[in-house]
């Protein structure tokens, strides 16, 4: 998901690298109906920007997942929570 994400970045001229763009991300592990399964993830992300492009970064991370192959493969399966803190320098 941090790939779709940065490509998202990039292509609104936002850079990614070195250590622009990096993500904390948690299961839940249930057993609903006696056998294990990933329930949910939690990612949040951490992204720096330049200054200026706080707005642009914004949107990107509110619809990144609608183009990520891994969301689209999950969706439905799993519950995906994105978070996010955006830091400008």
């Amino acid at each position: 998901m941090v790939g779709t994400l940065s490509g998202a970045l990039e292509a609104r001229q936002i850079p990614t690298s070195p250590d622009k763009v990096k993500a904390d991300v948690q299961g839940t592990i249930e057993a609903p109906e006696g056998v294990l399964k990933i329930t949910k993830i939690d990612c949040h992300y951490h992204v720096k920007v330049p200054a200026g492009k706080e707005e642009a970064a914004e949107r990107a991370l509110k619809v990144f997942d609608r183009g990520c192959p891994v969301a689209q493969t999950l969706k439905g399966a799993v519950e995906i929570v994105h978070s996010w803190e955006i830091e400008s320098y």
